[in-house]
């Protein structure tokens, strides 16, 4: 039978499997799927429809030395799968909490510590391993056995493949692959996908071809696309999250 404390708040049709763990300060919504010898632990705040596969372990306490027992939360959006034995840990002092978006994909053996911000629709595949502080936007897909290091961003309709180390931050709308990890063109499929014009997905070329082919310098790269293409709101987008940028850009396209 299932060990549910009697504090936690269950929504309506919610299902707990046997031998599932459920702390006192859990907050889970309705239509939930909790499989069996899954461990909650206090702080997790679990939206509606969320599938939690056996084995996984939400809201841990941090694996950083510095976590003092603060009261922090992890929070997961609506219609999120969490797949078999993922670990995702609770905030620090930090930020307080650790979020995943909602109708995200988590596969088997996914790692998300503390302090970590997961967007929308973001699909972290089998065995991805993400350190603290890590901000990942809407609609990125990392490869499995990906390795991000802490403090890294990475944008929105990301594309990064499978086996890669992701050391430097990665700006929206792009492929990303090698080692060390490079500039692999516009993620042009995934975009289209999502409703973007094909003039629009030119446009996006057009600057990243300023950015990362044209140029090896990232300096010189951003101020030509700033001053010798059209504004638009990807631009506008794309040069923010440069100029934001604490842990650098990765680098432009492979060259053999």
């Amino acid at each position: 039978m299932s060990n549910i404390n009697p504090k936690a708040v269950l929504g309506e049709g919610t299902i707990v499997e046997q031998y599932a763990t459920i702390g006192g300060d859990v907050v889970i919504g309705k239509n939930c799927w909790i499989g069996p010898y899954v461990t909650i632990m206090n702080g997790a705040r679990i939206g509606d429809n969320v599938k939690i596969f056996p084995g996984a372990v939400i809201s841990a306490i941090p694996q950083d030395l510095k976590y003092n027992n603060e009261e922090t939360t992890l929070e997961i959006g609506n219609s999120t799968i969490i797949r078999e034995y993922c670990t995702l840990n609770k905030g620090t002092v930090a930020s307080k909490t650790t979020k995943i978006g909602s109708n995200c994909l988590l596969m088997a053996y996914v790692h998300v510590a503390h302090d970590c911000f997961i967007g929308n629709n973001v699909i972290l595949a089998n065995n991805v391993n993400l350190a603290g502080h890590i901000d990942i936007d809407d609609y990125a897909i990392l490869g499995g056995l990906t390795a991000v290091h802490q403090f890294v961003k990475i944008g929105k309709h990301v594309m990064i493949g499978g086996g890669s180390l992701v050391m430097k931050d990665v700006p929206h709308y792009v492929k990303a692959a090698r080692n060390p990890l490079s500039y692999e063109g516009v993620n042009s499929v995934g975009l289209k996908r999502r409703g973007f014009s094909q003039d629009r997905i030119h446009a996006i070329h057009e600057i990243y071809r300023y950015l990362f082919v044209k140029n090896r310098n990232i300096t010189t790269g951003k101020q030509m696309v700033y001053t010798d293409l059209p504004d638009s709101e990807d631009k506008q987008l794309i040069l923010e999250f440069i100029q934001r940028s604490e842990r650098g850009i990765m680098k432009g396209m492979y060259r053999a």
